[in-house]
């Protein structure tokens, strides 16, 4: 099927013109132009799981970059934002249920764009399992309970996710409204909380913290790859090209917002916890849930169980958005051949990807189903499937930079910023995936490149056969 675009007609079938001019009708069977600026926002926000960063992923940074914790998250930012530039751009002109895989698949042979699309469906699946992982294992802290049984880990995870499935297959614009409620609630209660630390020990600079009093290159390093992990799907309002109102308008604009306003937050709370946790002698490189202990240590409990509560309600969110993604990008592939027919099927009032839902949702919920069993704690499979999850996001935001100056040169809004700004965001993903791989993470991580590169030569088999056996069909007819 041919394709628009702003500038006009294309041999793709990745990509569809969503032009207020043109005559309304559905976009790959989803429901059209029913989701808000807001709700758009929503979707990107949710999957980057805002909340979540403070509690589980700051102290693993810490511990690893101590007082250049703060510096991390701003290189971290400083990198995402030259990504999204990049997305942004390709937004602006191009609109599709399938994220950054329709924009590789415009410019890039079909062999990497397969690449991008099935890097881009583990990274959302891979971030919604650890997301479930982190999820059950606050559940059971926050109790009061001191370890996880592996049951009780099982019946969560399953709860949580087939909740997840049951609302993204309901309604896209109730999820989106859902995830955009949580996350302002989470993170307006955490805002009031790190005001207060800030409040108490007065509006000056740590001088710990600016001197970088401590940090070692390797521990800035390794925390900068850490930190990337707390932006990744700050994209994913891409996949709603279909649903979103304007969306050459409002996803560029969402993509940025998300990864700006994501920023701002984490600086600051990595800055806060630093030293809110210094000031009371406690390490935060080891603490389980320190949002919990600053609200204590400052007077109001009460604020800590509120947190406690939106940090649950926003692990789901996350997995809701993650889901939502993952499913769009599922429908899509199934469309442009890369993946099995029936996933192309949307839901006949709904208007719902119902079976990439269902599929993706137990995609993302059996691997936490396995190793909850096998008695691995929570916080350990969160930071596993969350590096897996990077693995992915880092190869097709790299793909899409290196996209995105042919794209503009072939469409004739080309500058000399689009040659520049790609290639410092191709650099910065190598760089992040060179740190993901040297030096050779020890134990289970040291496994996650191979079960990466397993997972694509077995999509790609797959593509291969599917081809051959296409092939094969039209000389017999």
């Amino acid at each position: 099927m041919a394709s628009r675009t702003k500038f006009g007609t294309a041999d793709h079938s990745s990509h569809i013109l969503l032009d207020p001019t043109q005559p309304s009708s559905k976009a790959y069977g989803l429901r059209r132009g029913i989701l808000s600026p807001f709700e758009t926002l929503a979707q990107s926000v949710s999957t980057i799981a805002p909340t979540a960063t403070p509690a589980a992923t700051i102290p693993l940074v810490c511990a690893l970059a101590g007082n250049g914790t703060w510096l991390a998250y701003v290189l971290a930012t400083v990198a995402i934002l030259l990504v999204a530039w990049c997305v942004g751009r390709f937004a602006r002109y191009s609109s599709s249920p399938g994220s950054l895989y329709s924009y590789a698949s415009m410019i890039l042979p079909p062999w990497l764009s397969s690449i991008a699309a099935w890097s881009l469906l583990l990274a959302y699946v891979a971030t919604a399992s650890s997301v479930i992982a982190g999820l059950y294992q606050y559940a059971t802290i926050f109790v009061g309970k001191s370890g996880v049984h592996p049951v009780s880990a099982v019946l969560i995870s399953l709860f949580v996710t087939a909740a997840c499935v049951w609302i993204a297959w309901r309604d896209v614009k109730i999820s989106a409204r859902l995830m955009l409620w949580i996350e302002a609630i989470s993170v307006s209660m955490i805002v009031t909380l790190v005001a207060l630390v800030l409040v108490r020990h007065g509006f000056h600079i740590d001088s710990e913290q600016l001197h970088l009093r401590g940090m070692t290159g390797s521990g800035l390093r390794l925390g900068l790859v850490l930190a990337l992990f707390s932006f990744v799907g700050f994209e994913s309002a891409t996949t709603l090209g279909a649903e979103a109102r304007d969306p050459l308008k409002t996803i560029p604009r969402a993509v940025i917002q998300s990864a700006i306003l994501g920023g701002a937050f984490f600086a600051v709370c990595a800055y806060t916890e630093v030293l809110g946790f210094r000031a009371v002698g406690l390490d935060l490189g080891t603490s389980q849930a320190p949002m919990h202990v600053l609200a204590m240590e400052g007077g109001l409990p009460l604020l800590g169980h509120l947190i406690d509560v939106g940090l649950l309600v926003s692990l789901s969110a996350g997995t809701l958005a993650c889901i939502t993604a993952a499913a769009r990008v599922l429908l899509l592939m199934a469309h442009n051949g890369i993946a099995h027919d029936s996933f192309r099927a949307t839901h006949s009032r709904h208007e719902t990807p119902h079976r990439a839902i269902v599929t993706t949702g137990i995609a993302a919920v059996a691997p936490v189903i396995v190793l909850a069993l096998r008695g691995d704690n929570g916080l350990d499979v969160y930071g596993w499937m969350g590096s897996l999850a990077t693995y992915g996001f880092i190869v097709a935001y790299g793909l899409v930079s290196i996209a995105l100056p042919r794209y503009l040169r072939e469409h004739r809004v080309f500058h000399p910023a689009a040659r520049a700004i790609p290639a410092l965001a191709f650099v910065a993903m190598l760089l992040a995936l060179a740190g993901n791989l040297y030096p050779v993470p020890e134990g289970p991580y040291g496994k996650l490149p191979y079960i990466y590169l397993g997972y694509l030569a077995t999509g790609m088999l797959w593509l291969l056969l599917r081809r051959n056996s296409k092939a094969a069909e039209t000389v017999q007819n």
